[in-house]
């Protein structure tokens, strides 16, 4: 188990570089709160979250702690871009407690928002999804808030599918009193050496850390002590986290926790790749999400497990029902399948996805849906009143978690389902296997571009094609330079230069 720190929120203080000669007192006391203090404050949070409780009261209530709190010095205030990275900005409490309805930034410097022309975009503060943070992990004195981002008007910004997500389940709750819930089983790799991704370009290659697999790894390996580390700043964010273990492939992992409400879960998403890249940088090693890293071995999937309840009934059980699912369930399903081609792009949304759409590797690139069929596009896990749901598994982790939800929520509600004689006699379909044919279905797809709206629709595929037309257009057998070069999640404006 990792070594939780041994602090209290009254006790210990960060001491700062230098001190007064001779002064028995430090010059500055930042917050740190243990572990178990953490989980308590966090899962409050959520549970508030959860249960809509009102958005003023939690806002007055947070923003008179960080009046009063005097140990905290910055707020991370965090929001996701149109293909899915996480950007944190530090506010000085003080500013943001002051300008916290006025906060902007520069969106034509993020790429897929804003054109030059139209570059000042706001921050809007969504105060229910407030975070606690681990000291030993984000630094002390430090508390995290989630936002949207909202046009210069107030209006919300088209392009931030994370607002979008959240709107849609509140109507949703609203119009039919259902709330959807959704958890993720995000699958990485732990390689060898700071910033391996962006250092590829020069090496060649990632270098495992444990080689034991799935059944075979240490308790004391590097790749365990990563795990136990992991877990342990998870738990104390409120996750709730059911298991952990190694993976199939050399070095490869993933960390389990429970299912939340929809725009909970994404939200998680993003918080688990921001401690897994973090924990593994402080023990000087690189957590990785690329779809494939690695030819020759299993890759990294999000499988991302979906229901819908209304009131205290998950509508997806029917214990009579094929599988226990219940009819609501298969529709959903079929109007999933019935779209598989034109959502591809949405969850495979790198020219490095496509190689783990590879069938050797229990790939899941065939359109259709099993209880057992790893091989499936869609998966019936076992369950029961409590945890019948549908698992969709092409869902790569390097996918924009806000959007991928948002679309298969939209597509398992509204889309068309599958003709009667496909459902009677269906045939097996396959996803794309490049990147190109994602692209030109995406973009010919009527129905994605009515779900994004014309102008994200535009931008999403604009984005995609310049990552694509920068990297091999047939993949080959290894992995090249260009398709981690010019990844999404990896890119910066140093490597896009490199060309």
């Amino acid at each position: 188990m990792a070594t939780r720190p041994k602090t209290s929120s009254t006790s210990r203080s960060s001491l700062s570089a230098s001190q007064t000669p001779g002064s028995p007192t430090p010059l500055r006391e930042f917050l740190e709160i243990p572990y178990d203090e953490l989980e308590e404050r966090n899962l409050e949070a959520k549970q508030k979250r959860s249960d809509r409780a009102n958005v003023d009261k939690i806002r007055e209530d947070l923003e008179r702690y960080l009046r009063n709190e005097k140990r905290i010095k910055a707020v991370t205030v965090c929001f996701t871009d149109l293909e899915g990275r996480l950007h944190m900005l530090d506010y000085d409490k003080k500013f943001l407690l002051e300008s916290a309805d006025n906060l902007t930034f520069d969106g034509s410097s993020i790429r897929g928002f804003s054109q030059q022309q139209e570059s000042d975009l706001r921050l809007a503060l969504d105060w229910p999804a407030f975070y606690w943070l681990p000291s030993d992990v984000f630094g002390p004195g430090k508390v995290l808030v989630f936002a949207e981002v909202r046009e210069r008007s107030g209006e919300l910004y088209p392009a931030d599918m994370r607002g979008r997500l959240k709107a849609y389940a509140a109507e949703l709750l609203r119009t039919k009193g259902m709330v959807c819930n959704a958890a993720n089983e995000i699958e990485g790799f732990l390689f060898k050496g700071i910033d391996a991704e962006r250092r590829y370009h020069e090496t060649g290659k990632f270098e495992y850390v444990s080689t034991g697999g799935y059944y075979h790894s240490l308790p004391g390996d590097p790749l365990r002590q990563f795990i136990d580390a992991c877990a342990e700043a998870q738990r104390a964010m409120g996750f709730q986290n059911e298991k952990d273990h190694p993976e199939v492939a050399p070095s490869q992992f993933e960390m389990n926790y429970s299912y939340a409400e929809v725009s909970i879960a994404a939200d998680q998403v993003q918080l688990y790749k921001l401690l897994s890249r973090q924990i593994a940088a402080n023990m000087g090693l690189t957590a990785c999400f690329l779809p494939k890293p690695v030819t020759g071995v299993n890759g990294n999937g999000m499988h991302t497990n979906i229901s819908l309840a209304k009131g205290k009934k998950n509508l997806f059980f029917d214990k009579k029902g094929k599988d226990s699912l219940a009819q609501s369930g298969w529709d959903f399903i079929s109007r999933i399948l019935a779209a598989g081609d034109d959502l591809c792009l949405l969850l495979n949304a790198s020219v490095n996805s496509y190689r783990r759409l590879d069938p050797h590797y229990e790939a899941p690139n065939q359109i259709k849906a099993s209880a057992i069929d790893r091989g499936s596009m869609v998966r019936i896990p076992l369950g029961n009143e409590r945890s019948a749901r549908i698992e969709v598994r092409s869902i790569a982790p390097d996918a924009n978690p806000y959007m991928a939800l948002y679309a298969l929520l939209r597509v398992g509600l509204e889309g068309e389902a599958l003709p009667d004689d496909e459902n009677k006699r269906p045939r097996t379909r396959y996803l794309p296997d490049n990147i190109y044919d994602a692209i030109r279905l995406f973009k010919s797809s009527k129905f994605m571009a009515e779900l994004l709206g014309a102008r994200v629709h535009e931008r999403f595929v604009e984005v995609k094609t310049a990552q694509a037309e920068r990297c091999p257009k047939a993949l080959g057998g290894l992995v090249k330079t260009a398709e981690i070069q010019f990844h999404h999640e990896v890119t910066n404006q140093f490597l896009w230069s490199q060309f």
